[in-house]
């Protein structure tokens, strides 16, 4: 299977089940939205941002349909102006290179350093879909596995209210 075996290792690990779909690369959301099998799931938009001093960083995913208010969240974090972090910060912290990013990168933060926020809309979705940090495929796994998942990380993170129709709130988790 095309992947990060650590992605597979950890969804065993989990017993997180998955439907697996190869497709051509898709760097972009809407390249990969060419591709995308509807059935039931949400196609995620995911984003790496930094702080401007470069000492903290964020996995930002909502859905794909989602337009994001990257000054609201700024207010949200307190941590003023943000950046997309650099091919090299995403190497480093990620373990992948652009157009690869998922929620499924978290596997290779084995220092915790990335903050993860997760937008409340996601919550109401019953499937969810990423990379499986290779950008030829995509794992499709239930909204709860999700959950399970980002639970067992360790990475600190936060559920959000990110589109921007409306202010960042931070909802408890």
């Amino acid at each position: 299977m095309i992947g990060q075996p650590q992605v597979y290792e950890r969804l065993k690990e989990l017993g997180i089940e998955f439907d697996y779909y190869e497709h051509p690369e898709a760097p972009t959301i809407e390249i990969a939205a060419q591709f995308y099998r509807g059935e039931g799931t949400t196609l995620c938009k995911n984003l790496f941002f930094r702080n401007h001093k470069g000492n903290r960083h964020y996995l930002v995913i909502m859905k794909s349909t989602s337009q994001m208010d990257i000054h609201a969240i700024e207010k949200q974090l307190h941590q003023g102006k943000l950046s997309f972090a650099s091919p090299e910060r995403m190497m480093k912290y990620l373990g992948v290179k652009p157009g690869s990013v998922s929620l499924f990168t978290l596997v290779n933060d084995v220092n915790q350093d990335v903050t993860l926020f997760v937008d409340e809309n996601l919550l109401d979705a019953e499937k969810v879909a990423f990379h499986p940090n290779d950008n030829r495929a995509s794992l499709v796994i239930s909204n709860a596995d999700m959950m399970k998942f980002i639970k067992n990380t360790g990475n600190e993170y936060e559920i959000l209210k990110i589109y921007d129709d409306g202010p960042a709130e931070a909802v408890n988790n």
